[in-house]
């Protein structure tokens, strides 16, 4: 596979409670519609490319998609072009399997 730096969810949840990373969501917008971690930047995969520079070169980025294999190719992407690019292992399902919150109470993993 890819040779990607990766956190558990719990570690990406206290490093974003603790404002050390930026947290970015690469899903398709109906899946960050349906639901999404709090604080979480969408930049969806496919345009990734046009929306980079909403972002600060200056400090860690950890991407997440749906189950980790989006996110992991966004971030072997930014790590070959010199980011400090991580992702989140296993995705928002582990997100959500560990017990940690969505935006809202309502808000659902969609499928992909």
């Amino acid at each position: 596979m890819w040779d990607t730096v990766q956190h558990e969810p719990e570690q990406v949840a206290e490093l974003l409670a603790t404002g050390a990373v930026q947290l970015v969501d690469v899903r398709e917008p109906y899946e960050y519609d349906a639901g999404a971690i709090a604080g979480a930047e969408h930049l969806e995969l496919a345009k990734l490319n046009e929306a980079w520079e909403r972002l600060d070169p200056q400090r860690p980025v950890v991407f997440y998609c749906r189950v980790g294999a989006r996110s992991a190719m966004a971030t072997e992407a930014f790590r070959r072009a010199g980011w400090d690019a991580r992702n989140m292992a296993g995705g928002i399902e582990a997100w959500v399997a560990h017990g940690l919150p969505l935006a809202s109470p309502d808000d659902v993993v969609a499928p992909h």
